[in-house]
């Protein structure tokens, strides 16, 4: 286990603890825990806590793989279109009513990612060009949104719309062990499949031609990585709705710490995606606001001058 792997795994060791004690309720780990506090420590932030590193692992290690196959640090793996697809479908879920149904959101949301996978490996076809598979997820993501637009507007109650926009915030509160049940193992696949691609992306580092010359099949290649980002991604906003730049910012603060392969970035990006959703998750609970700060508006406003500094990097280099 190299350096970098070790310190984030002991600030996820540190993260945990910290975030079953923090919240409007703080828990006082030297006292005896009356039973509501041990129902709150078990029931909510214990699973609140183990999803904030299962779906911030999947998203961190998407993040890496999309950034290594496209050749392009500011890739994201929203960009797919996957998660607008797995959006469409939980918003189609409130829209008829049945959001409410045990298990139909996530298996709506799942549908939803699945479908737009699908349709990604139908667009991009046989060639396995990673420009034709970046703007079939382009289309994708662009059709999404709209359709959730439309459906938003259509909506047959206030309250549905008023369930359909706060769902689409991004938020880890609310959510039990039927959410880690869910996720965990979709992520863990993911994952696998994104890190049985990492060869297959170092060498698409040299282009897609020496890549082929190297016996990398492009095809292959892309079903890896509609797979891996498929569930991670898709496992992600089933649990918790849109939660983005995660993808985003952990492998590009993490990449100067490691050789700069794809396959090397993963595991990382993984460990430092789930530190940095449970750190983030936890300052939603204790800032003094009247309602609890929305996970995936937090992350935006974190991501969107990161983002900037990024293109305004860049920018610089290129003049």
């Amino acid at each position: 286990m190299n350096r970098t792997n070790l310190f984030l795994l002991i600030g996820i060791a540190v993260a945990v603890p910290l975030s079953l004690l923090a919240g409007r309720v703080w828990l006082d780990p030297f006292a005896d825990l009356s039973p509501n506090a041990l129902i709150i420590l078990t029931e909510l932030r214990l699973p609140r806590a183990v999803l904030a590193v299962v779906l911030g692992g999947g998203l961190g290690a998407a993040g890496a793989a999309m950034q290594g196959y496209l050749r392009n640090p500011l890739a994201d793996p929203g960009l797919f279109g996957i998660a607008p697809g797995a959006a469409l479908g939980a918003v189609l879920s409130f829209w008829t009513g049945l959001a409410g149904t045990p298990w139909i959101l996530p298996l709506f949301a799942l549908f939803g990612a699945a479908g737009a996978m699908a349709l990604l490996g139908l667009i991009a076809g046989r060639t396995g060009s990673a420009l034709l598979f970046t703007l079939a997820g382009m289309i994708i993501a662009s059709l999404a949104g709209a359709l959730m637009s439309l459906a938003i507007s259509l909506s047959p109650t206030p309250f549905a719309m008023s369930e359909i926009v706060t769902w689409l915030m991004g938020a880890l509160s609310d959510r039990s062990w039927r959410e880690v049940w869910f996720a965990a193992p979709l992520t863990m696949a993911g994952i696998l499949l994104l890190l049985r691609a990492g060869k297959a992306l170092d060498a698409m580092t040299l282009g897609e031609g020496a890549a082929r010359s190297l016996g990398v099949d492009p095809r292959r290649l892309q079903w890896l990585m509609i797979g891996g980002v498929g569930l991670t991604v898709g496992a992600g906003v089933a649990a918790a709705g849109i939660i983005g730049f995660v993808g985003l910012i952990v492998p590009h603060l993490l990449r100067r710490y490691t050789d700069r392969r794809p396959s090397q970035l993963i595991v990382p990006s993984a460990l430092a995606g789930a530190l940095l959703l449970l750190v983030a998750d936890c300052l939603c609970r204790v800032l003094p606001l009247q309602s609890e700060l929305r996970l995936g508006i937090a992350l935006s406003l974190l991501g969107a001058p990161f983002f900037m500094a990024l293109l305004i990097g860049l920018r610089k280099e290129l003049a």
